[in-house]
């Protein structure tokens, strides 16, 4: 059985500030290959062009932008379905919000894992978070070594691994280690509902807005007047 490579990895990186952190992480440590998967969302265009950036700041070379039509298809989140109003943060009550994309990171592990045979790459990374989060039930550590096994038992050699490295770090924790790593905040894109300027005042941007301000230093993104 061979090896996979130790100097490949694959990033999700879907432009926002945790798979940033995440990306400059695989960009110092691998030769790094960066995967975006756009499904329909309602900021598709940004984060797209978040990808683009970031991956040309940090010196990422191989590139796939894939897209997937099944989520606007499948309805039943907010970000896919325009009937679906995005609920400012405090009034995202309890429970798993409805911005919640139904088994969203399978469909993205997927992609990566597949990608991480084909250039013979031994890890994916992916910036799920637990602390500090919106609460989805595809960003716990249970649910990342549940895949890891389906990964062994369902690829080639079994041997690619998916590593979490920000899952139990807190948002603040994140910015400071993305400041030490250089990575490029300026470029990310964490807004659910705008493209022109983050709106503030969803669940994403007031979590961003609260790490940034915990760690002491201002965010470099455009927002709307509040």
């Amino acid at each position: 059985m061979v090896d996979r490579s130790p100097s490949r990895a694959v990033v999700l990186l879907s432009g926002g500030m945790d798979s940033c952190v995440c990306a400059a992480l695989a960009a110092r440590d691998y030769d790094a290959a960066a995967v975006h998967v756009s499904y329909g969302q309602r900021t598709e265009e940004r984060e797209r062009q978040s990808f683009l950036t970031i991956c040309e700041r940090l010196k990422i070379r191989d590139k796939l932008v894939v897209r997937n039509e099944a989520f606007r298809a499948i309805g039943g989140s907010a970000l896919t379905d325009t009937s679906i109003a995005v609920p400012t943060a405090e009034n995202v009550g309890q429970g798993v919000p409805v911005t919640y994309v139904p088994f969203r990171n399978a469909h993205f592990l997927a992609v990566a894992v597949s990608w991480a045979e084909v250039l013979d790459a031994g890890k994916v990374y992916i910036g799920a978070v637990e602390p500090d989060s919106s609460g989805y039930p595809d960003c716990r550590p249970a649910y990342y070594r549940a895949f890891n096994e389906v990964v062994r038992a369902g690829t080639k050699e079994g041997r690619i691994e998916i590593v979490t490295p920000l899952i139990a770090m807190r948002k603040a924790e994140i910015v400071r280690l993305g400041l030490e790593l250089g990575a490029p905040f300026d470029l990310t894109w964490s807004c659910y509902s705008r493209e022109d300027q983050a709106c503030g005042v969803c669940d994403s941007c007031a979590l961003r807005l609260r790490a940034f301000e915990a760690a002491g230093v201002k965010d470099p993104i455009p927002y709307a007047a509040r």
